[in-house]
């Protein structure tokens, strides 16, 4: 199994059925934070709801139409980047994302974003890379904003609430050359900066 480093002890790999339990032991930790931004059906209650959302990523990845992607910090796991949707023929998917309170504020889930974002982009032909989040999430919209997309606009109260309130859901994306110019300018400021400390 790949692991891709994002920072000191931060690892991105694969979320399989096989994992369920640490993955409900996560929910159990994070539930009351992330149930207001995921699905309902993201947030199992039980070791069985728990693989069996695992499975339906597990099945949308063999089917080249989405996957999950956990995020581990020091061996636990902590949060974690899907494509929700991927269709590699129309070129257009949707990546999305959960992270626990005490893993924020690390940069994790902005580097976990970009690799399977890069590889949607450079290896799949991907054009149109959506991100899709409740209007009143600002770390999420914050991320979408650091992953250098644009916000498309707003589908108003699409979503039942809580409290008998509406969801209103932003759609923002970013398009394959604003991504390969926002990588290159990252490497031409990397490598400006490399000679300046030589």
């Amino acid at each position: 199994m790949f692991a891709l480093p994002l920072a000191d002890s931060a690892v991105l790999r694969p979320l399989e059925p096989w994992q369920a339990e640490e993955f409900l032991a996560y929910l159990d930790r994070a539930r009351e934070h992330i149930a207001p931004w995921v699905s309902p059906s993201f947030v199992a209650r039980d070791l069985a709801e728990a693989r069996a959302v695992l499975q339906r990523y597990a099945d949308k990845r063999a089917q080249d139409g989405g996957g999950i992607w956990g995020i581990w910090l020091d061996g636990s796991l902590v949060g974690g980047v899907m494509f929700v949707s991927f269709d590699a023929t129309l070129g257009v998917c949707e990546a999305g994302c959960w992270l626990e309170p005490g893993a924020q504020g690390r940069g994790l889930i902005t580097r976990a974003a970009g690799r399977i974002i890069d590889w949607a982009v450079e290896e799949r032909g991907i054009v149109r890379v959506e991100w899709r989040t409740n209007a009143r999430n600002e770390r999420s919209i914050a991320v979408a904003q650091r992953l250098g997309m644009s916000r498309d606009g707003t589908l108003r109260q699409v979503y039942p609430g809580g409290a008998g309130g509406r969801i209103d859901l932003e759609i923002w994306s970013v398009l394959a050359d604003e991504w390969r110019s926002r990588c290159a300018a990252r490497l031409n400021l990397l490598g400006a900066e490399e000679h300046h400390v030589r």
